[in-house]
């Protein structure tokens, strides 16, 4: 059943998509312009803001992820993030130029808290799930639109990881019919699409890599006094040597070998993980942050070359990471294919979530599914997201 009323369909509608990524560094905001029904879609970026995070804000955010953690935190954190989702998405509806009152829909991803595709035992009960932070009634009443929220549930729900939901977008705008694509996020996880040439939709393959920024942010932020957030264009990582024999250490863990479908996430890669690789490694910083950036682009090239029928013509970089020079060199240096930045084909990088969660959420507002079976193993396509009425 389609929430958008026909007079909605028929013209350009104006969505916002909201996006905080594993790394929890700051709140993405895309405006997005939208045409078109179905799998005939035209988007257009109006506008993008990246909101930092404050440092107490992200203490906050990490404190959701720890065992210290109570429920009455949770709580009042969920308020307070629908807070700072709304001001983004009034930020960037006001930069765009679109009255107050335009806004057809709001796609917030919200913060993921914990993300457990894989069953545990509650009580005798296996089951599976994911928490996203970010109240959507708060949003949907400051911003007086729709908010679609909670996308990745319904595809945990019937038998899917949850994740990687990008890659229905990545179908639908960059598929071409004579040169097959592989579209690489280096978010805080990095993740790839492969689009053979003349993808129907059921070809696609899309999993995640393994670590992308999470790590290497990690140990720069615990390691430095003050603390640097991140290898700013990777110039720690320029200025160390891969410590070849830790590489090959790293390169065994067991996700890294998983077949796809397949999804991680701070649970498997987080602080935990890097914390106890300090505590064992006595070299210097910058080789650490060096063999760090090798594995994030080892671990991308090796998921080419295992999990798809073949390499792709070209493979495109987006994310933080695709910011990160020598992680970008890295790479390329042992793809054997073009490897470029989607800034240097002129698309906005940073955008790519934000720009992702708007249209899946215009899916959801159409009445359609938003998953990929094929990317996140679901028993079947279904349509996202709980909608919160202005």
């Amino acid at each position: 059943m389609p929430f958008y009323r026909p007079d909605q369909l028929a013209r350009t509608r104006r969505v916002i998509g909201l996006m905080s990524g594993t790394s929890a560094d700051s709140i993405d905001a895309a405006a997005v312009e939208i045409t078109g029904e179905g799998d005939e879609i035209h988007a257009e970026l109006a506008a993008f803001i990246d909101i930092p995070h404050d440092v107490p804000f992200k203490t906050a955010i990490f404190r959701s992820f720890g065992a210290d953690s109570t429920s009455e935190f949770l709580t009042a954190l969920n308020t307070a993030l629908g807070e700072r989702f709304a001001d983004a998405a009034i930020a960037v509806r006001d930069k765009a130029g679109w009255p107050k009152d335009s806004i057809d829909a709001v796609g917030s991803h919200g913060q993921t808290a914990w993300h457990q595709p894989d069953p545990v035992d509650i009580a005798g009960l296996k089951v599976a799930g994911t928490l996203q932070l970010g109240n959507p009634a708060v949003i949907a009443e400051r911003v007086k639109a729709p908010v679609v929220s909670d996308f990745r549930s319904r595809d945990v729900a019937v038998g899917g990881q949850g994740a990687p939901l990008v890659p229905l977008i990545d179908w639908l705008l960059y598929r071409s019919p004579s040169r097959s694509r592989s579209l690489v996020n280096i978010g805080g996880i990095a993740n790839l699409t492969y689009l053979p040439k003349g993808c129907q939709l059921d070809q696609m393959i899309a999993f995640d890599t393994g670590p992308g920024n999470m790590a290497i942010d990690a140990a720069t932020r615990l390691s430095t006094d003050p603390p640097e957030p991140f290898d700013r264009d990777g110039k720690r990582a320029a200025s160390g040597n891969v410590n070849l024999p830790l590489l090959e250490e790293l390169l065994a863990h067991p996700f890294l070998a998983q077949q796809p479908p397949k999804s991680t996430g701070r649970e498997v890669f987080g602080e935990h993980w890097t914390r106890k690789l300090i505590d064992v490694y006595h070299g210097p910083l910058n080789d650490l942050i060096a063999t760090l950036t090798a594995l994030t682009a080892e671990s991308i090239v090796r998921a080419h070359r295992d999990f798809l029928p073949g390499l792709p013509d070209e493979m495109i970089l987006s994310g933080g990471g695709s910011r990160n020079g020598t992680l970008v060199r890295m790479i390329q240096q042992r793809a054997g294919v073009e490897a470029r930045t989607a800034g240097e084909m002129g698309w906005n990088s940073d955008a790519k979530e934000a720009v992702a969660f708007a249209i899946l959420a215009d899916r959801t507002m159409q009445g359609l599914p938003g998953n990929a079976p094929s990317a996140t193993g679901a028993e079947r396509g279904v349509i996202l997201g709980s909608v919160t009425l202005a």
